[in-house]
């Protein structure tokens, strides 16, 4: 099992460019079944998730063909195989969004119950309640949910929590739909907008998307296109705070600055210079001590809760006392448990982490729990004295693309260590 070797206390400096946002590239891979033509599609990030999504669709019958490493050919017409296994979702919640365009187009999934970050439950009966109000007959048993009808039906799709993924699988089930159907209370983050985008660019017709009401015209059929995945948010804010909390300064490229308000908002509170263009951010920290900074989680444009670790590496060596408060997920903070193990001063408090900000961290081998987890530690170690041995690694490769690569142009001493 790869590991991750980390010397600190090097202020990171210099630019680095950002992938496809895996958040974003997941759906719109799901929603390439719904096409009956190639999709071309660019700015995939390389990932594992993205792997494991290839694997499933090859596993459909759906033809993909990689013309350079963001590149893929999506050839759907031929898939014939509507079940996700068990052993290719077991690691990857986001598995579930095969479900509604299996549904919407070819009447029949046979999905597993999705698995992937420990960091509490994120409850499949949205997707199961919608398609069911859409006219799908489903059950539940022995780990799979099992759907099949003639042809979905639009109609009213009341949302009990803001959810992305919920939203994006019924958006995708509702572009095949006879009518209209209204997803109220729908998530609002950059990646349903990419995703309607791509449905749109497929011959869908989607109004309101990024609201939280969506408005979906069934049609017929979509065809193929080319589309470029959006740049990812998270990795931009994880590079970010990299400056940050070594004292350095960073720019990162192929971004959209829009996306990162509220992540840009703290970073400026926390004392850092944040300079913005049109496809880039800059954050200089240099000569300076973070500041302490409050956070609460909460759905987009809110700050998100993909950013919450991070910011605790960033709480963790700042100046002052701070709270984190997670809104969005129970069981997320198993990384100030790790910190802990590197001097950081983290009290949990239900669903709060109090910070007391100490001068520096100190090396110390930490295991990996999820993925922003991984991230949060490879931050605490860029920042703290020493070496620090990072175990389960595989998470953060679901999510960032050659982490180590991109921190070592930035000036980081890390190494990835094979087993």
């Amino acid at each position: 099992m790869d590991k991750l070797e980390i010397t600190g206390g090097i202020p990171l400096e210099g630019e680095v460019s950002i992938s496809g946002a895996k958040n974003a590239a997941l759906p719109i891979l799901a929603a390439t079944l719904l096409a009956d033509g190639p999709v071309m599609l660019g700015n995939v990030p390389h990932l594992n998730d993205v792997t494991t999504t290839v694997k499933l669709l090859r596993r459909m019958g759906v033809e993909i063909t990689f013309h350079d490493g963001t590149t893929l050919e999506v050839d759907a017409r031929g898939a014939s195989r509507f079940v996700a296994p068990y052993e290719l979702v077991k690691t990857m919640r986001a598995s579930i969004l095969v479900l509604g365009p299996l549904v919407g187009r070819y009447g029949y999934a046979e999905v597993s119950l999705p698995g992937g970050c420990a960091i509490g439950a994120r409850p499949v009966h949205l997707h199961v309640d919608g398609l069911r109000a859409m006219g799908a007959d489903i059950s539940i048993d022995n780990g799979y949910i099992r759907a099949r009808t003639k042809r979905l039906t639009g109609a009213r799709l009341v949302l009990e929590i803001s959810t992305v993924t919920g939203t994006e699988n019924l958006m995708m089930a509702a572009v095949c739909a006879r009518g209209e159907s209204v997803i109220e209370n729908a998530a609002r983050e950059p990646e349903v907008i990419d995703l309607a985008n791509f449905l749109v660019a497929m011959g869908a017709q989607i109004e309101g998307a990024g609201t939280d009401t969506i408005h979906v015209q069934g049609t017929d059929q979509l065809t193929g296109a080319a589309y470029d995945v959006m740049p990812d948010r998270i990795e931009t804010g994880t590079y970010l705070v990299a400056g940050a909390i070594t004292g350095g300064r960073v720019t990162v490229n192929k971004t959209r600055p829009g996306h990162l308000d509220a992540v840009l908002q703290k970073l400026a509170e926390a004392g850092a210079k944040i300079d913005i263009g049109p496809t880039w951010v800059r954050l200089d920290m240099r000569g300076r001590r973070p500041r302490a900074v409050n956070i609460k989680t909460a759905p987009y444009p809110a700050f998100p809760t993909d950013m919450q670790a991070q910011f605790c590496a960033l709480n963790a060596i700042a100046d002052g006392v701070s709270a984190i408060t997670e809104t969005i997920f129970e069981n997320r903070f198993q990384h100030a448990l790790e910190m802990q193990r590197m001097g950081a001063s983290l009290r949990i408090i239900g669903n709060t982490v109090i910070c007391h900000g100490v001068e520096a961290l100190a090396g110390a081998p930490v295991m990996a729990t999820d993925l922003r987890a991984s991230a949060s530690l490879v931050l605490a170690a860029a920042a703290a004295r020493g070496t620090t041995i990072i175990d389960r690694i595989y998470h953060i490769d679901r999510g960032y693309e050659r982490i180590e690569e991109k921190l070592a142009q930035l000036g980081a001493a890390i190494k990835r260590l094979t087993s």
